[in-house]
């Protein structure tokens, strides 16, 4: 696809139609804010910024965070290290095998977080690929008469319908650690305060209130099918240094299986939401 000039120094271009740019710049400027407005623009409006190859430290990956929104305050400095490698966190190991379901993150917040920011330090030789799904053009695509039936529709969200799916049969103490997290009931339509609309799906949604289990699972699968289709989605092949930035408010994601004695680390800020789910 051809590339866009933004701005002297800020090339862009489309990966496919509905979601995903890459966009090319000086390191510096990047991280010095020139260009967080069109950053955010673009973010909204296409779902997922790549910087290929761009190899960032800590510091500039935590100074651009900085320029894009408030960081989430995780681990003191807000930069996390995304990895199944329990010798780096054995906690954090469990939790991120649900990441291989579609899902967004802070589901069972009233705040999601507006986005995320991985940095590629190690790659898996196989697997590890992040696929992104566009919600707000799965919502926009939708035949009028299915989004007239859903609109009103709210969804219980909680981190135990996720983890299950990878432990079926948890011990109580797993049980007592995901129960922490007390679930939260959205709208399964998100009106942004842009007047946008998004889909609020994802493996986190363990049913519809006022349906039966039969219809709201039904329900739920046929949705995510739909907003998972592959003219909504982006596949991200990983290189070593490559920046990637999702709109965590209007895109679900998940990585493809990888072996979690591979050594792929990614490390990751959060930037903090910015609107209720309602």
């Amino acid at each position: 696809m051809n590339a866009i000039t933004i701005r002297r120094g800020f090339e862009m271009f489309d990966l496919t139609p509905r979601i995903g740019s890459s966009i090319e710049m000086d390191v510096a400027a990047l991280t010095r804010g020139e260009y967080a407005a069109e950053i955010r623009d673009i973010l909204e409006r296409r779902g997922v910024i790549v910087f290929p190859r761009l190899h960032l430290d800590d510091a500039q990956h935590l100074a651009l965070s900085r320029t894009l929104g408030e960081i989430v305050p995780l681990r003191g400095d807000g930069l996390l290290p995304i990895t199944l490698d329990k010798q780096v966190d054995a906690f954090a190991a469990e939790y991120l095998r649900g990441s291989f379901f579609w899902h967004f993150d802070g589901a069972s917040d009233d705040v999601p977080a507006r986005a995320a920011i991985l940095n590629a330090k190690r790659l898996s030789p196989t697997g590890g690929q992040t696929e992104f799904s566009n919600c707000y053009a799965a919502w926009d695509e939708l035949p009028v008469s299915v989004k007239t039936s859903i609109e009103g529709l709210r969804v219980v969200h909680s981190v135990e319908a996720a983890q299950r799916l990878v432990n079926p049969t948890p011990t109580e103490d797993e049980l007592r650690r995901w129960r922490r997290h007390a679930p939260k009931t959205h709208p399964l339509v998100w009106t942004h305060k842009s007047g946008r609309k998004s889909l609020a799906l994802g493996c986190t949604a363990s049913h519809i209130e006022g349906l039966t289990p039969d219809v709201s699972g039904a329900l739920l699968a046929e949705l995510t099918e739909w907003a998972t289709s592959p003219r909504f989605v982006y596949r991200h092949e990983w290189s070593l240094g490559d920046l990637l930035i999702w709109d965590n408010a209007g895109t679900m994601h998940r990585v493809t299986p990888y072996d979690a004695e591979s050594g792929r680390l990614m490390t990751r800020t959060t930037i903090a939401g910015e609107e209720p789910l309602n």
